[in-house]
């Protein structure tokens, strides 16, 4: 379905507060000022204020000095899990990822357990397309998802498949923004998260549970910030 009006300038305004580097408390603009700048309406543009302010992303203040303003941290929860900064219902997102990273280990070792040829040529392609976009961030994170969706397809197991993805879904149906504080990272982490995500891959061809353990601590250890640092993989 196209986005209304409102709905575009909301996520231009957001890509306005990554571009500028605009910290939390800064002013984007007055409504005066955002009619000027886009030729629409006000009620078009208080609905974008308000579509903002739902997502946690601005704060609205009315008077002569207000306007939109870049939301405070507390409303918003960077995910080191998809260097994403994700402005809506973050407890429902911090819940989703520590049940999927529960869930983890389980998937994946089942994967190494039950692959066929099939999925294997099927992972291996998606990492390949992981690496070609490990300078695109957004590109990037769409083929991580759909790798860890295409192993989670290879268990058995239908409940924890189901719980599983439900829990991917929770995080990748929201709107989210690229978190400009993890930016400078992004050649030399997301080439590590490649490697990561092939040494898994790869464990999970040979059939090796105790490979596939190991490569699941080392993925948590890169993704997660409060993990302790994890030896390569053999």
């Amino acid at each position: 379905m196209p986005q209304t009006r409102a709905q575009s300038l909301a996520t231009e305004i957001e890509r306005w507060i990554v571009e500028r580097e605009l910290a939390p408390g800064s002013r984007i603009a007055t409504m005066d000022e955002l009619r000027e700048q886009t030729g629409l309406g006000r009620a078009t543009i208080s609905e974008a204020a308000r579509l903002l302010a739902e997502r946690g992303a601005v704060d609205v203040k009315l008077g002569r000095s207000g306007g939109l303003f870049v939301a405070q941290p507390a409303a918003v929860v960077r995910l080191r899990h998809t260097l994403l900064s994700v402005s809506q219902d973050p407890a429902r997102v911090t819940d989703a990822l520590a049940v999927r990273d529960a869930l983890e280990e389980l998937i994946d070792v089942d994967a190494a357990l039950h692959r066929t040829r099939r999925d294997v040529r099927d992972l291996e392609a998606i990492v390949a397309t992981m690496r070609t976009h490990a300078a695109s961030r957004a590109d990037f994170l769409q083929a991580n998802w759909a790798l860890h969706r295409r192993i989670a397809e290879i268990t058995p197991n239908e409940i924890a498949r189901s719980v599983y993805l439900s829990t991917m879904a929770q995080v990748e149906g929201l709107p989210s923004r690229p978190d400009a504080d993890t930016a400078d990272e992004d050649a030399a982490y997301l080439g590590r998260r490649v490697d990561v995500h092939a040494e898994l891959v790869a464990a999970i061809a040979a059939g090796d549970p105790a490979r596939t353990s190991r490569a699941v601590v080392a993925h948590r250890a890169l993704t997660s910030p409060n993990a302790a640092p994890v030896a390569p993989p053999d």
